[in-house]
């Protein structure tokens, strides 16, 4: 089976900009923690391999 169109409709309760815009920062402050963890692994990453990069290899 493909679905090919799917559409979502809900209804929220109160004011539904604040609902969105508590919601879009909720979600995009996680994104933004994983973004800089996988920025800050990948530097770790680069930093250890240049740690072998002056050693010498005779």
């Amino acid at each position: 089976m493909t679905i090919h169109h799917l559409e979502v409709r809900f209804q929220v309760e109160g004011d539904d900009g604040a609902v969105f815009t508590r919601l879009f920062n909720q979600h995009i402050q996680a994104w933004s923690r994983l973004y800089e963890d996988a920025c800050a692994r990948s530097r770790q990453t680069r930093a250890e391999r240049r740690f072998g990069d002056g050693e010498d290899r005779s």
